[in-house]
Formats: C-alpha cells, structure tokens, sequence
C-alpha cells in the first residue's frame, strides 16, 4: 500500500478489486478485501440492516441501533439494498467508548496492549474477536484489565454493510 498508485487485490487467482490505497481502504469492495487491507484488520459483526418508513437505513448491532450517514444512505438506496441480516464491518481506530448509552455494543477485554500513542484492547463482543484501538489521550484514567467490561459504538459514516451470505460491499 505504501509504494503502489494502485493496487489489485486478488484471492485464489481471481481480481476482487483495483484501485488506489486509499480507495480499497475506505471502499473495500467485499468482506476478503475488507479484511485483507488494515492492520488491525476490520471488526466484523453479525448485525441487521434496517429501513424505516422515510427510507433511512440504520444497522443494527446487539441491541444497539446506529443510522447510517447520508451519503451511505444515498449508496444504498442507489443499490436497492434490501434490509436483513448483513455483516457489518468497522476498522478499530473507527471505534469509540463514548457516546450514547442507547447506541453501545458489550463486551470483554481479552487483552490491553499499550503501544504508545494508543491502546489496542483486543475484545470479545457478539461472539467475535475484535479490536478496539484507543489514543492514549483518550484513556483519561482509565484503564482495561483482562475481563473488563467494555462498552463501544461508532459512528455511522465509518459503517461498511456486507451481504452475509455473498460478502459483497451492500454500497457499491
């Protein structure tokens, strides 16, 4: 990623998505490339994409309901995304542990590993390994020990919806 213009990324001999870096980064086409690309690679959870009545899309997460931004809303609505169960996908630094209590998702620290401007806490959260990667000035004075209770969230501009069953990027 840090020497090429473009990049092409490929699994069992077949194409499954060109471009620049920073487009596969922030526009993974499907969950293999989603995962391929990031270190730490993206947290996947099993969640359920909503729309109400005026067309809004929001996913679903736990008990946890996040409305998507408006230009995922856009993309989505473009694609005809049907609501559902999907994957849900969202990069570690793109997660918080602050925000509205109504919008937080559970779990346990496995492990806190500081690694200077930031903590990774590797979790447990809807059955699934994750990490959560926090700025250490952000911390304050907390701190996560091995069997911590942890609540999260994020945003939904950083949200990726993958199809559960293809793995295909609901958005493009």
């Amino acid at each position: 990623m840090t020497l090429g213009d473009r990049i092409v990324i490929m699994k069992d001999g077949v194409v499954q998505q060109v471009g620049t870096p920073q487009e596969v980064f922030d526009s993974p086409a499907n969950i293999f490339v989603a995962g391929f690309i990031g270190v730490p690679q993206m947290n996947f959870y099993e969640g359920e994409l909503l729309r109400d009545t005026a067309g809004t899309y929001a996913v679903k997460v736990e008990n946890a309901v996040i409305e998507l931004s408006a230009d995922k809303q856009a993309r989505l609505a473009a694609n005809g995304a049907a609501t559902g169960p999907v994957t849900v996908g969202v990069r570690p630094e793109h997660i918080s542990l602050d925000g509205d209590p109504s919008k937080m998702i559970h779990g346990t620290v496995d492990v806190s590993e500081m690694m200077g401007s930031s903590v990774h806490l590797h979790i447990k959260a809807c059955g699934k390994d994750g990490v959560i990667i926090v700025p250490t000035l952000d911390m304050g004075n907390k701190s996560y020990s091995m069997n911590s209770q942890i609540a999260f969230t994020f945003d939904g501009g950083v949200v990726h919806v993958f199809d559960n069953k293809t793995g295909v990027n609901l958005e493009y």
